[in-house]
């Protein structure tokens, strides 16, 4: 029996969940610029699945701070998923710091998990109408 036997959350599924202030807003929003509906939605809150994930925006009178990445994608190619979602209004997060910068909204990351079996990455952010940050990720194998 391995560690993830025994141990109850290594067998669960991980859901995200994503705060917001004007739930309809959120909802056009992930429509409009991200191209996703809601699976279900009970008062409150909205169900999203991606992938074989899944992530809940709910109603909150508290406010995301949005000074790190709540949730990201994996994609097979970063470069189209950024113009496409440019094309649909969404603004990316440009960073100009020592060591890391984005062109073109895109950054080039060095490193990455080893199970990946990749070198590095390429990330891009942008925030959602809730101010949520969000980000699109694509190893670099």
């Amino acid at each position: 029996m391995d560690t993830d036997d025994r141990n109850i959350l290594a067998r669960g599924r991980v859901a995200t969940r994503l705060p917001t202030q004007d739930l309809d807003r959120a909802r056009r929003f992930y429509s409009e610029q991200l191209g996703l509906e809601p699976v279900d939605e009970r008062p409150g809150g909205l169900l999203y699945r991606c992938g074989g994930a899944e992530f809940v925006l709910f109603q909150s009178v508290g406010a995301s701070p949005g000074t790190f990445t709540q949730m990201a994608w994996e994609v097979d190619d970063i470069e189209t998923a950024v113009s496409e979602l440019k094309r649909r209004g969404v603004v990316f997060e440009e960073v100009d710091l020592p060591g890391f910068h984005t062109r073109d909204g895109i950054a080039e990351i060095e490193g990455n998990y080893p199970s990946k079996g990749a070198r590095g990455e390429r990330g891009a952010w942008f925030r959602d109408s809730e101010g949520n940050l969000l980000g699109i990720g694509e190893p670099i194998v």
